[in-house]
């Protein structure tokens, strides 16, 4: 697994920041205020259709 990464349109102050990391298999997703907390996996397929969706809305 990568290193945990936040975007660069996150802002230090932000407080709706999510936090990914990656390798072959799983795209691992946590909330960057609470690193100890839940986190959820998803697979790289399904990370790339979430980015798709956000990045090009249907409209």
């Amino acid at each position: 697994m990568t290193a945990w990464c936040k975007s660069s349109h996150s802002s230090t102050g932000g407080d709706a920041c999510v936090e990914v990391r990656f390798n072959q298999v799983i795209v691992g997703v946590r909330d960057s205020k609470n690193p100890d907390g839940p986190r959820f996996d998803v697979s790289p397929t399904a990370w790339h259709a979430f980015l798709n969706t956000v990045t090009h809305p249907a409209g």
